[in-house]
Protein backbone atom coordinates (compact mmCIF):
# COMPACT_ATOMS: atom_id res chain seq x y z
CA UNK A 1 0.00 0.00 0.00
CA UNK A 2 1.55 3.15 -0.68
CA UNK A 3 2.08 5.77 1.82
CA UNK A 4 -0.19 8.61 2.93
CA UNK A 5 2.55 11.03 2.98
CA UNK A 6 5.41 10.79 0.92
CA UNK A 7 8.39 13.41 1.45
CA UNK A 8 11.55 13.47 -0.37
CA UNK A 9 14.37 16.12 -0.10
CA UNK A 10 11.41 18.79 1.02
CA UNK A 11 13.07 22.38 2.15
CA UNK A 12 11.46 25.58 2.76
CA UNK A 13 13.31 29.06 2.50
CA UNK A 14 12.43 32.20 3.37
CA UNK A 15 15.06 34.36 2.27
CA UNK A 16 18.40 33.00 3.57
CA UNK A 17 16.86 31.45 6.19
CA UNK A 18 16.30 27.80 6.06
CA UNK A 19 13.12 26.73 8.21
CA UNK A 20 13.17 22.98 7.02
CA UNK A 21 16.59 21.43 4.80
CA UNK A 22 16.17 18.08 3.28
CA UNK A 23 13.51 16.36 5.16
CA UNK A 24 12.73 12.77 4.42
CA UNK A 25 9.82 10.63 5.66
CA UNK A 26 7.16 8.61 4.90
CA UNK A 27 3.86 8.06 6.66
CA UNK A 28 2.29 4.98 6.20
CA UNK A 29 -2.38 4.69 6.91
CA UNK A 30 -3.65 3.81 10.12
CA UNK A 31 -0.13 5.26 12.13
CA UNK A 32 0.50 7.68 14.44
CA UNK A 33 3.75 9.73 12.99
CA UNK A 34 5.54 12.39 14.87
CA UNK A 35 7.72 14.80 14.44
CA UNK A 36 10.04 16.28 17.52
CA UNK A 37 11.98 19.32 18.37
CA UNK A 38 12.51 22.06 19.94
CA UNK A 39 10.44 25.48 18.88
CA UNK A 40 12.20 26.25 16.00
CA UNK A 41 13.32 22.86 14.35
CA UNK A 42 10.67 22.79 11.95
CA UNK A 43 8.27 21.24 13.04
CA UNK A 44 5.49 23.72 12.40
CA UNK A 45 6.46 24.72 8.96
CA UNK A 46 6.60 20.79 8.14
CA UNK A 47 3.01 20.90 8.68
CA UNK A 48 2.27 23.71 6.83
CA UNK A 49 3.59 21.97 3.72
CA UNK A 50 2.20 18.70 3.85
CA UNK A 51 -1.40 20.86 4.81
CA UNK A 52 -0.67 22.61 1.14
CA UNK A 53 -0.83 25.86 2.93
CA UNK A 54 2.75 26.87 2.42
CA UNK A 55 4.47 26.08 -0.46
CA UNK A 56 7.85 24.17 -0.93
CA UNK A 57 11.05 25.74 -2.07
CA UNK A 58 12.58 22.65 -3.10
CA UNK A 59 12.18 18.86 -2.91
CA UNK A 60 8.61 16.38 -3.72
CA UNK A 61 5.99 16.34 -1.23
CA UNK A 62 2.48 14.01 -2.10
CA UNK A 63 -0.31 13.23 0.19
CA UNK A 64 -2.57 10.26 -0.71
CA UNK A 65 -0.91 10.12 -3.57
CA UNK A 66 -0.99 13.41 -5.10
CA UNK A 67 1.16 16.53 -5.30
CA UNK A 68 0.81 19.07 -2.79
CA UNK A 69 1.34 22.18 -5.51
CA UNK A 70 -0.58 20.23 -7.83
CA UNK A 71 -3.66 18.94 -6.17
CA UNK A 72 -4.06 21.47 -2.28
CA UNK A 73 -8.25 21.64 -2.65
CA UNK A 74 -8.69 17.31 -3.54
CA UNK A 75 -6.00 16.88 -0.47
CA UNK A 76 -7.62 19.22 1.76
CA UNK A 77 -10.74 17.62 1.17
CA UNK A 78 -9.62 14.55 3.40
CA UNK A 79 -7.75 16.69 5.74
CA UNK A 80 -8.58 17.55 9.34
CA UNK A 81 -6.22 19.79 11.05
CA UNK A 82 -5.69 21.08 14.97
CA UNK A 83 -3.61 23.92 14.76
CA UNK A 84 -1.16 25.47 17.53
CA UNK A 85 -3.91 28.51 18.40
CA UNK A 86 -7.45 26.99 18.30
CA UNK A 87 -8.72 29.76 16.23
CA UNK A 88 -12.36 29.03 17.62
CA UNK A 89 -15.09 31.76 16.99
CA UNK A 90 -15.71 33.32 21.05
CA UNK A 91 -19.10 34.70 19.92
CA UNK A 92 -20.54 30.99 18.53
CA UNK A 93 -21.94 28.61 20.90
CA UNK A 94 -19.88 24.96 20.97
CA UNK A 95 -22.05 23.84 18.65
CA UNK A 96 -22.36 26.21 15.96
CA UNK A 97 -18.54 26.23 15.91
CA UNK A 98 -18.85 22.78 14.05
CA UNK A 99 -21.53 23.49 12.12
CA UNK A 100 -20.00 26.86 10.21
CA UNK A 101 -16.64 24.58 9.78
CA UNK A 102 -18.68 21.85 8.49
CA UNK A 103 -20.19 24.30 5.69
CA UNK A 104 -16.78 24.53 4.30
CA UNK A 105 -17.05 21.01 3.28
CA UNK A 106 -20.32 21.53 1.60
CA UNK A 107 -22.37 19.74 4.06
CA UNK A 108 -25.94 20.40 4.76
CA UNK A 109 -26.94 21.66 7.83
CA UNK A 110 -28.89 18.82 9.10
CA UNK A 111 -26.33 16.89 8.48
CA UNK A 112 -23.91 19.41 10.15
CA UNK A 113 -25.97 19.55 13.20
CA UNK A 114 -26.09 15.71 13.73
CA UNK A 115 -22.55 15.02 12.46
CA UNK A 116 -21.23 17.98 15.67
CA UNK A 117 -23.81 16.48 18.00
CA UNK A 118 -21.98 12.74 17.55
CA UNK A 119 -18.90 14.62 18.13
CA UNK A 120 -19.36 16.79 20.88
CA UNK A 121 -20.65 13.70 22.82
CA UNK A 122 -17.58 11.54 22.23
CA UNK A 123 -15.22 14.48 22.76
CA UNK A 124 -17.34 14.34 26.29
CA UNK A 125 -19.04 18.07 25.57
CA UNK A 126 -22.19 17.02 24.50
CA UNK A 127 -23.46 18.84 27.54
CA UNK A 128 -21.89 21.79 26.93
CA UNK A 129 -23.17 22.08 22.96
CA UNK A 130 -25.16 25.38 23.63
CA UNK A 131 -22.64 27.00 25.60
CA UNK A 132 -20.49 29.91 24.56
CA UNK A 133 -17.15 29.15 23.55
CA UNK A 134 -15.56 31.86 25.70
CA UNK A 135 -17.05 30.32 29.31
CA UNK A 136 -14.70 26.70 28.11
CA UNK A 137 -11.70 25.40 29.80
CA UNK A 138 -8.10 24.89 28.08
CA UNK A 139 -8.32 21.82 27.38
CA UNK A 140 -12.22 21.64 26.32
CA UNK A 141 -11.27 24.69 23.93
CA UNK A 142 -8.57 21.72 22.69
CA UNK A 143 -11.38 18.89 22.43
CA UNK A 144 -13.33 20.83 20.63
CA UNK A 145 -10.51 21.60 18.34
CA UNK A 146 -10.31 18.20 17.72
CA UNK A 147 -14.10 17.66 17.67
CA UNK A 148 -13.74 20.61 14.19
CA UNK A 149 -10.90 18.95 12.62
CA UNK A 150 -13.33 15.61 12.84
CA UNK A 151 -16.06 17.29 10.88
CA UNK A 152 -15.15 16.22 7.53
CA UNK A 153 -14.47 12.37 8.34
CA UNK A 154 -10.63 13.20 7.33
CA UNK A 155 -8.31 10.21 6.53
CA UNK A 156 -5.66 12.38 7.88
CA UNK A 157 -5.07 14.60 10.57
CA UNK A 158 -2.52 17.14 11.54
CA UNK A 159 -1.81 17.95 15.09
CA UNK A 160 0.31 20.42 15.89
CA UNK A 161 1.44 20.51 19.46
CA UNK A 162 -2.14 19.83 20.38
CA UNK A 163 -1.57 19.78 23.91
CA UNK A 164 1.00 22.34 24.85
CA UNK A 165 -0.30 24.21 28.43
CA UNK A 166 -3.01 21.85 28.97
CA UNK A 167 -2.86 20.26 32.87
CA UNK A 168 -1.71 16.12 32.71
CA UNK A 169 -5.45 15.24 33.07
CA UNK A 170 -7.12 16.98 29.86
CA UNK A 171 -3.58 15.81 27.66
CA UNK A 172 -4.56 12.33 28.81
CA UNK A 173 -8.30 12.94 27.76
CA UNK A 174 -7.02 14.11 24.23
CA UNK A 175 -4.69 11.20 24.21
CA UNK A 176 -7.36 8.59 25.25
CA UNK A 177 -9.06 10.02 22.09
CA UNK A 178 -6.85 10.38 19.67
CA UNK A 179 -5.50 6.79 20.15
CA UNK A 180 -9.10 5.77 19.41
CA UNK A 181 -8.71 7.69 16.00
CA UNK A 182 -5.36 5.27 15.28
CA UNK A 183 -6.87 2.16 15.92
CA UNK A 184 -10.00 3.03 14.04
CA UNK A 185 -7.60 3.52 10.77
CA UNK A 186 -7.33 7.57 11.05
CA UNK A 187 -3.67 8.51 10.14
CA UNK A 188 -2.15 11.32 12.52
CA UNK A 189 0.32 12.90 12.16
CA UNK A 190 2.05 14.73 15.57
CA UNK A 191 4.20 17.73 15.98
CA UNK A 192 4.80 17.90 20.22
CA UNK A 193 7.93 18.48 22.35
CA UNK A 194 6.37 16.40 25.09
CA UNK A 195 8.67 13.14 25.22
CA UNK A 196 5.61 11.79 26.87
CA UNK A 197 3.64 12.87 24.72
CA UNK A 198 5.31 10.78 21.76
CA UNK A 199 6.10 7.69 23.86
CA UNK A 200 2.55 7.15 24.07
CA UNK A 201 1.60 7.99 20.87
CA UNK A 202 3.86 7.71 17.84
CA UNK A 203 4.33 4.29 15.90
CA UNK A 204 7.16 6.35 14.58
CA UNK A 205 9.20 9.93 14.42
CA UNK A 206 11.61 11.87 13.15
CA UNK A 207 13.48 13.89 15.18
CA UNK A 208 14.17 17.44 13.90
CA UNK A 209 16.52 19.82 14.93
CA UNK A 210 18.17 23.51 13.20
CA UNK A 211 15.64 22.78 10.22
CA UNK A 212 17.14 18.76 9.65
CA UNK A 213 16.65 15.56 10.29
CA UNK A 214 18.37 13.84 13.01
CA UNK A 215 17.25 10.47 13.63
CA UNK A 216 14.09 8.05 12.05
CA UNK A 217 12.45 5.24 13.91
CA UNK A 218 10.40 3.13 16.21
CA UNK A 219 10.49 5.25 19.69
CA UNK A 220 11.68 2.39 22.09
CA UNK A 221 13.86 1.16 19.44
CA UNK A 222 15.69 4.30 18.78
CA UNK A 223 16.05 4.64 22.38
CA UNK A 224 17.45 1.19 22.97
CA UNK A 225 19.83 1.13 19.84
CA UNK A 226 21.30 4.65 21.02
CA UNK A 227 21.22 4.84 24.56
CA UNK A 228 22.41 2.64 27.48
CA UNK A 229 19.39 1.33 29.29
CA UNK A 230 19.36 3.33 32.50
CA UNK A 231 20.14 6.75 33.82
CA UNK A 232 21.22 7.50 37.04
CA UNK A 233 20.82 11.53 38.05
CA UNK A 234 23.06 12.63 40.53
CA UNK A 235 22.37 16.35 42.35
CA UNK A 236 25.49 18.06 42.69
CA UNK A 237 25.06 19.16 46.18
CA UNK A 238 25.37 15.73 47.44
CA UNK A 239 28.67 14.69 45.47
CA UNK A 240 31.15 16.64 47.60
CA UNK A 241 34.68 15.25 46.12
CA UNK A 242 33.11 12.04 44.73
CA UNK A 243 34.41 11.62 41.56
CA UNK A 244 31.97 10.04 38.73
CA UNK A 245 34.70 8.66 36.72
CA UNK A 246 34.37 4.75 35.79
CA UNK A 247 30.74 4.71 36.86
CA UNK A 248 28.92 4.48 33.98
CA UNK A 249 29.48 4.65 29.64
CA UNK A 250 28.48 8.35 29.77
CA UNK A 251 28.02 11.58 32.18
CA UNK A 252 26.49 14.51 31.09
CA UNK A 253 26.75 17.43 33.25
CA UNK A 254 23.68 19.64 33.68
CA UNK A 255 23.00 23.11 35.76
CA UNK A 256 21.74 21.12 38.96
CA UNK A 257 23.11 17.75 38.42
CA UNK A 258 25.13 14.69 36.53
CA UNK A 259 23.11 12.17 34.65
CA UNK A 260 25.17 8.98 34.55
CA UNK A 261 23.78 6.91 31.59
CA UNK A 262 24.64 3.35 31.97
CA UNK A 263 23.85 -0.64 31.17
CA UNK A 264 24.20 -1.97 35.09
CA UNK A 265 22.39 0.45 36.79
CA UNK A 266 23.03 -1.37 40.26
CA UNK A 267 26.51 -1.65 40.15
CA UNK A 268 26.43 2.45 39.10
CA UNK A 269 24.66 2.75 41.83
CA UNK A 270 27.16 0.55 44.55
CA UNK A 271 30.04 2.36 42.91
CA UNK A 272 28.26 6.30 43.56
CA UNK A 273 27.75 4.44 47.57
CA UNK A 274 31.29 3.36 47.94
CA UNK A 275 31.99 6.97 47.11
CA UNK A 276 30.29 8.38 49.75
CA UNK A 277 27.32 9.16 47.80
CA UNK A 278 24.02 8.88 49.53
CA UNK A 279 21.76 6.36 47.71
CA UNK A 280 18.50 8.43 48.60
CA UNK A 281 19.37 11.17 46.79
CA UNK A 282 19.73 9.78 43.81
CA UNK A 283 17.45 8.96 41.08
CA UNK A 284 17.14 5.68 38.94
CA UNK A 285 15.30 5.59 35.88
CA UNK A 286 15.40 3.91 32.59
CA UNK A 287 16.59 6.24 29.51
CA UNK A 288 14.32 8.11 27.51
CA UNK A 289 13.61 9.96 24.02
CA UNK A 290 14.41 13.37 25.29
CA UNK A 291 18.02 11.96 26.41
CA UNK A 292 18.58 10.59 23.16
CA UNK A 293 17.57 14.35 21.81
CA UNK A 294 19.84 15.75 24.32
CA UNK A 295 22.56 13.43 23.54
CA UNK A 296 22.16 14.19 19.84
CA UNK A 297 21.94 17.61 19.54
CA UNK A 298 22.81 18.59 22.99
CA UNK A 299 20.02 20.73 24.05
CA UNK A 300 16.44 19.66 25.52
CA UNK A 301 13.07 19.46 23.66
CA UNK A 302 12.60 23.12 25.01
CA UNK A 303 14.99 25.19 24.41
Amino acid sequence: MPPVIFAREVAKHYGDFVAVDALDFEVFSGECFGVLGPNGAGKTTTMRMVGCVSPLSAGSLEVFGKDVGLHPRQIKARLGVVPQEDCLDDDLSVIDNLIVHAGFFGMHRRAARARAQELLEWMSLGDRAENKVRVLSGGMRRRLVIARALVNEPDLILLDEPTTGLDPQARHHIWERLRSLRDAGVTLLLTTHYMEEAANLCDRLVIMDRAKMVLQGVPARLVREHLPSHVVEVPKRVLNSASLDGVGEVVRELSDRYQVHTGDAEQSVLLLENRGVDRHALLLRMASLEDLFLQLTGRTLTE
